[in-house]
């Protein structure tokens, strides 16, 4: 009975963990509509009002900018239009990804710091696909079956989708001097959503292959390639 009670405990759990993702999902993709629906001089006072918030809380954390480098504000407004704007599907035209670095030299601070926001823009990436599979789900164009399977093998694949990244944009770099003397860096970088896209599309679709599933087409749907 106990045993039973514990089963029963846990299937609750993932099932709540579940709808939580599920109604999260729903929350932003109707956040991301109401941002894609606003006019541009409406978007630019939102964007206005979080660069100004954001600017001010690095800068009182002691972060700043290199000299020559476009000012902090500049970046973070750059930053958050890339970051604002959203295909007809609702999925983002830029993923951005963020990770900050500690080195005893700028340029080693740096090139760490790029590096694991790469990983975490594959962990970005993964989360949007994975955002598409759900969303297919509740349109009826997926068995929950396939979409398991899906969603499964995307999030297997953070390492593989990671190598996969091609050219990035670095949209903010800011540093500030620890209490040893080293270089802080941090990172925002962007990489564009349709490039994500195919590459996760190829990297999913060899491993359903090698998995012998036979998805391709409903891969095809759900990442958009079937337009």
């Amino acid at each position: 009975m106990k045993k039973l009670f514990i089963i029963a405990m846990a299937m609750t759990m993932v099932l709540g963990s579940c709808f939580a993702q599920a109604s999260d999902q729903k929350e932003i993709r109707k956040e991301r509509n109401v941002i894609r629906k606003l006019a541009k001089k409406e978007l630019t006072a939102r964007v206005d009002k979080t660069t100004k918030k954001e600017a001010k809380r690095l800068k009182k954390e002691g972060w700043t900018v290199k000299p020559g480098a476009l000012p902090l504000d500049k970046q973070l407004e750059k930053c958050y239009f890339m970051q604002f704007e959203y295909d007809d599907d609702l999925y983002p035209k830029y993923l951005m990804g963020e990770a900050s670095s500690v080195g005893e030299n700028y340029d080693a601070a740096k090139t760490a710091a790029i590096s694991l926001a790469i990983t975490n823009l594959a962990g970005q990436i993964q989360t949007e696909v994975t955002a598409l599979v759900e969303n297919t789900v509740g349109n009826e164009q997926l068995s929950a079956e396939e979409a398991a399977s899906i969603t499964k093998t995307v999030m297997s694949s953070k390492n593989l989708i990671s190598q996969s990244i091609g050219r990035t944009i670095t949209v903010m770099e800011c540093y500030r001097i620890n209490s040893k003397g080293n270089n802080e860096v941090l990172v925002r970088i962007a990489y564009n959503g349709e490039m994500a896209k195919a590459a996760t599309k190829k990297i999913i679709r060899d491993e359903l292959e090698k998995k012998g599933e036979d998805l391709h087409e409903q891969l095809d749907k759900i990442l958009g390639f079937d337009k």
